[in-house]
């Protein structure tokens, strides 16, 4: 076990080079003390601690109707979710792809799950070491996109996505002082968030109007995305953190055909083999 923090972004189906990566990690029996993942980077991260190699790919890589997650135009509109939430955070860790919770709470290793508290508008850090339906809530809260999918209510108080306040949680990292850290991302170096629509931001300001300080986020997260990312590569050209990201084109958030995210998998795989050696040394001096 190394002391280091792992910081896994999301970006919905693009966490699937996420998953490529980490199992390249736990296939090499590298394991990390902390982790804090966001959005897509929770299904990652619950995966990562009970060591469950190839689940995460499983659930994100469909391979028949019965673990086809997307909804259609009808259930769409009357579920108010893109996904099947319900087939994601219930049928796939409890009867299709078991998740297995008495390692994860059994495990050494500390993960935070970034979510999005819709009265404050501000990011937590929610962890959960007893409760299987609470953690299952917890990830899906991370992973609820505003407009996309519905509000959680986790303890009687609504969440939404992690990445709307802290898509990149460098510096909840530094603050819990492990002097390696170590980042998967699901963007080429370079990459920034263009500031959002009036359009757009009317919508948000419309759909979210009970929640004005989450409206308020909303509207301020291309810009906060933006300062976490030259963050993080100001960090890595220092050599303080280590970086792992893709070198092609990532695919769409919302990527839906299979051998797409197969190829994007086996790039992440690749990715963290190419780097491992580097990997090791950082983590070792």
């Amino acid at each position: 076990m190394h002391k280091a923090t792992l910081i896994l972004e999301g970006g919905a189906t693009r966490g699937v080079f996420t998953a490529g990566v980490l199992d390249y990690l736990t296939e090499n029996n590298l394991r990390m003390s902390h982790i804090i993942a966001v959005s897509a980077g929770a299904c990652n991260a619950v995966d990562y601690v009970t060591e469950q190699q190839g689940r995460t790919k499983r659930c994100m890589i469909p391979t028949d109707k019965s673990t086809y997650y997307y909804h259609g135009f009808r259930k769409f509109v009357k579920k108010r979710s893109v996904m099947n939430m319900d087939l994601i955070f219930d049928a796939f860790p409890n009867r299709i792809y078991p998740f297995d919770f008495d390692e994860y709470f059994q495990s050494e290793k500390e993960c935070e799950i970034v979510t999005t508290n819709c009265i404050t508008g501000k990011a937590e850090y929610m962890t959960e070491r007893e409760n299987r339906e609470r953690l299952l809530k917890i990830c899906r809260a991370s992973c609820s996109m505003p407009l996309l999918s519905p509000i959680v209510n986790i303890d009687g108080i609504p969440y939404l996505d992690g990445g709307i306040t802290d898509a990149i949680p460098i510096k909840r990292a530094l603050e819990i002082g492990n002097e390696k850290i170590v980042v998967v991302l699901t963007r080429n170096r370079g990459y920034r968030k263009k500031n959002m629509s009036r359009g757009i931001a009317e919508l948000y300001k419309r759909s979210y109007r009970s929640y004005p300080r989450l409206v308020q986020s909303i509207l301020g997260k291309s810009a906060n995305y933006n300062n976490a990312i030259r963050k993080v590569e100001q960090l890595e050209d220092e050599g303080k953190i280590f970086v792992i990201r893709p070198m092609v084109k990532p695919i769409a958030r919302m990527e839906r055909n299979s051998d797409v995210l197969q190829v994007f998998y086996e790039h992440g795989g690749a990715i963290a083999e190419r780097n491992y050696e580097a990997l090791m040394k950082y983590l070792s001096e």
